[in-house]
């Protein structure tokens, strides 16, 4: 097992549907810890790297009803 954490934007904060439907995610092979504020507009997925990609876990939380979305990265890189 390869424990693999991704952070994730919300596009609306969760509300108690939409945290009884994360729930649901627990059942899918692979996710290990989820990790939010109701209302909140982030959240932080723990999944066995192993078995799922970040895109994976980003279609798997779609397919559940969560509107997330991976935030864009700030900065430039170098290579060097």
């Amino acid at each position: 097992m390869c424990k693999t954490e991704i952070h994730l934007e919300l596009l609306r904060p969760l509300d108690e549907a939409m945290l009884a439907r994360l729930m649901r995610a627990y059942s899918i092979y692979g996710f290990l810890k989820l990790d939010a504020q109701p209302g909140g507009r982030t959240l932080r997925v723990t999944y066995d790297g192993t078995r799922l990609t970040d895109e994976q876990v980003v279609s798997e939380l779609r397919r559940l009803g969560i509107p997330v979305v991976v935030p864009e990265r700030t900065g430039s890189r170098t290579a060097g």
